[in-house]
């Protein structure tokens, strides 16, 4: 249990970027109202059988529930690969008073001529002497946002309009330079041995219902009710980057660590769960539709998603608003598809909307998958007290405060990844 009461604050409710969130008086925000619920078993099989090994894990049960969400919730990701392009903007050995070498690139989606890009941002340790791990983090705003640096090349924002009921897509000003960087470590991510990797998550789809068509789902056919939504375009786009890395000879790609806040914590589980070159993900407060439990009924349900952000999932996912126990899986089953890669899951104290429980009790039931593949699970099954984190294979804090990321939330996936990832990689390099 927790040793601080739960609070409820206004910003708890805030909602990023530009789309306003129509809030449900029906919400339940008391424990004593859950009412009791059965989780599917992500260790049997469709037709009912158990799974006892690994074998039967990779080879049955974990294509089942991969169809299950591409299915019922985020949508088929094509299989079609676009052509892709990786164009090197700029490499700056001595960004940031020398510390970085910060490389910008484009990447270039070429089917026809249709002009679809992402820009990449790079900041990698200047004295590494060999391929760093690397943090791929997605951005809510343009990559020159992140640090007052005037190296960083300005991009277009999607920005609201008055009189508008669409965002536009305007020029940045240089005034806009760095106005995220409270959010963004930079030279912390460094003197720890990690590179940060970054896009504007506009790149692939502007977040507001319509952006479809300024987007890259409209390169691909439509599939009707399992027709990927816009966090299975944004997942793909993480995945594209990391096609660029694998090209990148100061980047090791066998350790980048994929995490994403709110929506992009939703995200990056499901760019996690799809894409098994990612080493390592870590979910930042994204709640419902994320890692929290869709059947515990507490905060945002799936309601409010289709309610509020239907162009994030496929179709089919409608039929389950104020019908969660008929969905055939659950997000622990989500956070199952990571095993046996180290995967953090972090919540906030007053961030009851993304409901903190439900996040914690969806990675304690992804643990016998990854006890079965010979991996740590959780540990526990009692929600450790604020600010204290646990660190297994599945990772876990709640902080005091608000939704969103902090320097405190930093200061645990790097430490995460320190013993997951950057002592890995020192190994490595001593066998070598």
């Amino acid at each position: 249990m927790m040793h601080r009461p739960w609070k409820v604050s206004a910003s708890m409710l805030a909602v990023t970027a530009f789309c306003a969130v129509a809030q449900n008086p029906a919400t339940n925000y008391d424990e004593a109202k859950v009412p009791k619920y059965t989780l599917p078993d992500p260790l049997v099989r469709n037709d009912g059988s158990p799974v006892r090994d690994a074998k039967a894990w990779y080879r049955d049960r974990r294509p089942e529930i991969l169809s299950l969400f591409e299915t019922n919730m985020y949508g088929r990701t094509p299989r079609e690969l676009l052509p892709q392009r990786f164009e090197v903007l700029s490499a700056e050995k001595g960004a940031l008073g020398g510390k970085a070498l910060r490389r910008q690139v484009r990447v270039h989606f070429t089917k026809a001529d249709h002009g679809l890009n992402m820009s990449l941002l790079l900041y990698l340790p200047a004295e590494a002497t060999g391929p760093v791990p690397v943090f791929l983090v997605p951005g809510f705003t343009p990559n020159h946002t992140i640090r007052s640096d005037p190296g960083i090349l300005l991009a277009d924002t999607w920005t609201p309009e008055v009189g508008n009921p669409k965002p536009v897509k305007r020029p940045s000003t240089e005034q806009s330079r760095g106005s995220m960087a409270k959010y963004w470590p930079v030279e912390e991510i460094l003197a720890r041995g990690y590179g940060l990797v970054t896009f504007y998550y506009a790149d692939i789809e502007p977040d507001f219902d319509g952006g479809f068509e300024y987007g890259i789902r409209p390169l691909f056919p439509k599939t009707g009710a399992t027709e990927w939504g816009a966090i299975g375009a944004w997942a793909w786009g993480l995945s594209r980057a990391l096609d660029y890395l694998e090209t990148d000879k100061n980047v090791d790609a066998k350790s980048v660590a994929l995490m994403g806040v709110s929506r992009l914590g939703k995200t990056a589980l499901w760019a996690g769960a799809q894409d098994q070159r990612f080493a390592m993900v870590i979910s930042d407060d994204s709640g419902e539709g994320g890692a929290a439990l869709s059947r515990r009924r507490f905060g945002e349900q799936p309601r409010d998603l289709v309610t509020n952000f239907p162009y994030w999932f496929c179709a089919n996912y409608r039929q389950y608003a104020d019908n969660e126990d008929k969905l055939p899986m659950d997000q622990h089953m989500l956070l199952s598809l990571i095993a046996p890669r180290p995967l953090y899951v972090a919540s906030a104290e007053e961030d009851l909307w993304a409901d903190p429980r439900g996040e914690f009790l969806s990675a304690v039931y992804a643990g016998p998958v990854y006890h079965l593949l010979g991996a740590q699970d959780l540990g526990t099954t009692q929600m450790p007290p604020v600010n204290q984190p646990i660190m297994n294979t599945i990772g876990y804090h709640v902080r005091t405060g608000v939704h969103g990321i902090t320097a405190y939330d930093w200061q645990q996936y790097l430490a995460f990844a320190d013993k997951h990832l950057h002592g890995q990689q020192r190994k490595a390099n001593q066998r070598q």
